[in-house]
């Protein structure tokens, strides 16, 4: 039969290809250490599952459920903007909540770039910054992941040599895989890059909290201006040890958000809600699990 379009174009998923490496050493009787995906093996806090439970138990909440998501979680997203970065978010026009940061990306990009269009993604990157482009049938470039300046320098040398002009820069501080780590000056260079050259920008914050030696990650949306020009996504993965449960949300830029709500609208009906309703508590009372999740 002959090989489908899209998936022709995707290589067989790095994660997948270590699983099954490791699968292999553990028949041979091999002791492993998994360092492949990043896949938490703490519980949830207590206090979340709990919740989870009690709502699980509401049959009102085993219907479907709302695309963008329950307007009590997105008002949770805001507050949490709030505290924690100064940073206002609108919870009606400015969140969409998400099955995680991975499958908020891959629809936003479908959602935003047409066929041919060009988008930067660093390099090295977590998968899906680069493959939702491939998806979308976008023209994927990559920029070599080097400390600050430098970076730039190759950003400028790229959008100088790059035809048709690129609609999107994909980045992701915490860094994964490189653990690269940014100041908030970084981010208004980007803001400011993204203005002019008239580029949508998509920052994933999947590792705000796994930072050490006092160090704080910066919010891409601290930056004036950052909601002119892009979005933000966080999942609840790794801050509350909340990896299967998969939900996270997009901040920012109304017309890419009313995009991404837009296209899910048509894929799915929102998170299982009782997951909705627990990631509340999350969000409200869970900063206080962080830091003992971060030192493990």
């Amino acid at each position: 039969m002959e090989e489908f379009y899209r998936i022709s174009r995707l290589p067989p998923y790095v994660f997948g290809i270590v699983r099954d490496l490791l699968i292999e050493a553990r028949r041979k009787g091999e002791d492993i250490i998994d360092l492949g995906m990043g896949n938490p093996d703490l519980p949830t806090p207590k206090h979340v599952v709990s919740k989870l439970v009690e709502a699980a138990r509401n049959p009102r909440n085993h219907r479907y459920s709302a695309t963008r998501g329950i307007t009590n979680l997105r008002l949770a997203i805001a507050n949490w903007y709030k505290s924690r970065y100064n940073v206002d978010i609108d919870p009606e026009d400015e969140v969409v909540v998400t099955m995680g940061a991975k499958e908020g990306i891959g629809h936003l990009v479908l959602a935003t770039i047409s066929q041919g269009e060009v988008v930067f993604v660093p390099n090295p990157a977590y998968p899906i910054h680069s493959y939702s482009v491939v998806i979308a049938g976008g023209d994927l470039r990559t920029i070599p992941l080097l400390p600050k300046e430098e970076f730039f320098e190759r950003l400028n040398i790229a959008v100088k040599t790059t035809w048709p002009l690129p609609r999107m820069l994909i980045i992701s501080f915490p860094n994964n895989p490189t653990t690269e780590v940014v100041e908030k000056d970084f981010f208004e260079k980007v803001v400011a890059f993204a203005k002019e050259h008239d580029m949508m920008v998509v920052h994933d914050l999947a590792y705000a909290d796994l930072a050490f030696d006092g160090y704080r990650a910066p919010s891409f949306l601290e930056v004036p201006g950052a909601k002119d020009v892009g979005v933000e996504f966080f999942s609840m993965s790794k801050s509350y040890s909340m990896p299967g449960w998969r939900v996270g949300f997009a901040a920012g830029n109304k017309r890419m958000i009313n995009a991404l709500g837009r296209i899910k609208s048509y894929f799915d009906y929102g998170v299982f809600q009782p997951i909705q309703i627990a990631s509340i508590i999350a969000l409200n009372e869970g900063d206080a699990d962080v830091p003992d999740i971060v030192e493990r």
